[in-house]
């Protein structure tokens, strides 16, 4: 029901005088004789003190309370664990009787005064009755959907959820270790008796290896009720088994490894298949294959590290570089390390071009081999001879030396830098750099700046030059092994500085592109489960970039089928979102004309199949029967759904009065300000009419 009152500021009884005063000023202005009618002089002196006391009134600061009820039935949500395995482990009679005879007491509810809802792990598909729903998900995150019925109702009335499931959890945390705050009501269904079966639960491996070598991938069998029985496990790359082992299932041993050595020919992506060969009497073949994805480089990133002399930094650079696996380091001090002639990929210059000779050998390596390098300088370094490099920075300086700490370029978005970098780097102690004047070329970009005390400087600590011939960067400091070292001390791991190091490491290594049309995957791995983005950049002549292009994607897959997307490259959205693929190996060429030239990219991509659903056969009625004693609910078999009705209304849920309060100052209310102009408006026309004011 809804309410109406009225508040003033003031005490009620000076609504009196307001009546007071509208009387005597009607009274006064048509007590005298008038040239009307006594009937027409009364009724406007009624006008008069209508608008006059009303106008005191307001002077009150009268106010407007409104209260407004609604009533909101109780919700009763029916939530199904659409998953495969749903599918694949329960008997499908009963699966369709369950769904049938939910739908019958859904209508139920509906008429007993209940609202009613249909959910799914699928938020994008939400089906009219439960009979309709299709057991297809993927992967099974039930913590994650009775989370999202939780918040989705959180200002609701939800009386309690029906929530019909195997129990087979795959993806997220266990939802018995969240709190509900509503009853759930679990129809179990599935077969808790284990399967006869062979399983391939898992294969291991590393994502990364090098073209060339043999690396290793083990497969990983499990099974039940096959003790003793012989079966072959086979390798399979392009539909072509490479491989093939025998082996006896152990009885008494769940679980037994199967290891492959496997030779990485060629670069790129590889697909393989592992595939335990059915047995006669297995439960389903389903779980009986698993895939790899790997990628194979050519080696790993050589990097050398020459110094002029011996010094704290070139350790401190050495243990930031090898933290990742795939770079190693070569160290070259004149008189103390011979200089091996290698094809290196980058160069780390400590103080050369040095004051004293003996780095002549490393400094004519890299201009030959044309490397890209990072230069440290430091008080051994000849400043004049650095200059004459262009590593697109120049020092002016007299010889002296200053203290400063960093500063992160909040601009600069070359490379991504971890997100505790700005707290970090302000933990770190000074470092020694040459005093003077700095002069950028146009092709340098500041990484870090310097900071003497609590001033940042616009002078440059750390420089990237990423255009041109080359590609430098330079560090203008020495002594930075105690930024590592404060940073362990601090933090226990020195994360921001070996992500610096190792961020120019791959910047520097990086391949130049020059291509004027880039369209790549928005992720390196995605799985048959992702929404998958391709993301488009386009360049004209000079290498500027440029939007609106028309672009042509087409991917191809392991078999040669095709699909073709067109869309437009844009400045704030560059890219296009294909949907789902199943899991394989995938090619892409992309084209696009560029002010009258035709230009193109090519790549590949994997997407990686999501077995999860047919790993476990055997349902979890144990964390239903969790879920359901944690909400003060019990456990239903689809035997038992008239049972379950019948607790629901037992539990007579009410249904909930939701009260809303509006308080208004009746001085903003338009409508009245048009009532009082009607009022005054009548008054002037009748005075007027009759021969007044």
């Amino acid at each position: 029901m809804n309410s109406f009152r009225l508040i003033t500021t003031y005490s009620p009884w000076l609504i009196l005088a307001c009546l007071a005063v509208g009387a005597l000023y009607a009274w006064l202005l048509y007590s005298k004789k008038a040239p009307w009618s006594k009937s027409i002089n009364y009724s406007l002196a009624v006008l008069r003190f209508l608008v006059v006391s009303f106008l005191c009134f307001l002077l009150l600061g009268p106010m407007v309370r409104y209260i407004s009820n609604t009533t909101i039935k109780p919700t009763i949500v029916f939530a199904v664990d659409n998953s495969q395995s749903v599918k694949l482990f329960s008997d499908s009679v009963q699966l369709n009787q369950a769904q049938r005879e939910l739908q019958t007491i859904l209508t139920g509810l509906q008429d007993a005064g209940y609202e009613t809802e249909i959910r799914t792990l699928s938020d994008t598909t939400k089906p009219e009755t439960l009979e309709q729903v299709q057991f297809g998900a993927p992967s099974t995150n039930l913590s994650q959907l009775l989370q999202n019925i939780r918040n989705d109702y959180s200002n609701q009335n939800l009386a309690g959820v029906v929530l019909l499931s195997d129990g087979i959890v795959n993806q997220g945390i266990s939802p018995t270790y969240a709190n509900y705050n509503y009853s759930i009501y679990p129809v179990a269904v599935g077969d808790t008796v284990p399967k006869k079966d062979i399983v391939l639960a898992s294969l291991r491996y590393n994502k990364v290896t090098y073209s060339g070598n043999r690396f290793p991938l083990e497969a990983e069998v499990e099974q039940q009720g096959f003790g003793n029985k012989t079966v072959a496990v086979t390798l399979i790359e392009n539909g072509k088994a490479i491989d093939r082992k025998t082996i006896t299932l152990k009885q008494g041993q769940a679980v037994q490894q199967v290891p492959f050595q496997v030779m990485a020919g060629g670069l790129g992506k590889r697909h393989y298949e592992v595939e335990v060969v059915p047995l006669q009497g297995e439960f389903t073949a389903i779980n009986n294959t698993k895939h790899a994805y790997i990628d194979v480089v050519k080696g790993k990133i050589k990097i050398l590290i020459a110094a002029a002399a011996p010094h704290p930094d070139i350790n401190a650079l050495r243990a930031a570089i090898e933290t990742n696996e795939n770079y190693e380091t070569e160290l070259f001090i004149p008189g103390l390390t011979s200089l091996k002639q290698q094809d290196y990929d980058v160069a780390i210059l400590h103080q050369l071009p040095g004051r004293t000779a003996g780095g002549d050998a490393a400094l004519n390596l890299v201009r030959q081999k044309n490397i890209p390098s990072l230069f440290i300088l430091g008080p051994q370094s000849d400043i004049q001879d650095f200059n004459r490099l262009n590593t697109g920075v120049r020092v002016s300086t007299n010889g002296q030396a200053d203290e400063v700490t960093t500063a992160i370029n909040p601009n600069f978005s070359t490379f991504k830098v971890a997100e505790e970098t700005t707290e970090r780097l302000q933990q770190y102690p000074p470092a020694t750099v040459p005093f003077g004047d700095y002069k950028l070329a146009p092709n340098t970009e500041t990484v870090l700046y310097q900071q003497v005390g609590r001033v940042r400087t616009t002078k440059p600590l750390l420089t990237v030059q990423t255009t041109g011939s080359t590609r430098n960067a330079t560090l203008l400091a020495s002594g930075t092994w105690q930024w590592r070292i404060a940073e362990a001390a601090n933090n226990q791991q020195p994360v921001v500085y070996d992500q610096l190091i190792t961020n120019l490491v791959q910047l520097l290594s990086a391949p130049r592109n020059k291509k004027r049309l880039n369209v790549y995957p928005a992720q390196n791995d995605y799985t048959s489960n992702d929404e998958i983005t391709f993301e488009a950049e386009a360049y004209n002549e000079a290498l500027e970039p440029v939007y609106g292009q028309n672009i042509n994607l087409k991917i191809t897959d392991e078999n040669g089928a095709t699909k073709t997307f067109n869309f437009a490259n844009g400045e704030n959205q560059t890219g296009v979102t294909i949907g789902n693929l199943p899991g394989g190996r995938y090619t892409y060429t992309a084209t696009a004309r560029i002010n009258n030239s035709l230009q193109q990219d090519k790549g590949d991509f994997m997407v990686e199949e999501l077995q999860l659903e047919a790993l476990h056969a055997v349902a979890d009625h144990n964390l239903l029967y969790q879920l359901a004693s944690n909400t003060g609910a019990n456990l239903y078999f689809p035997n038992q759904l008239k049972q379950l009705q019948q607790d629901i209304l037992k539990a007579n849920y009410k249904p909930v009065i939701d009260s809303k309060e509006d308080i208004r100052d009746m001085v903003d209310l338009k409508w009245l300000f048009l009532v009082l102009l009607a009022l005054v408006s009548v008054e002037w026309f009748v005075r007027k009419y009759n021969g007044s004011y």
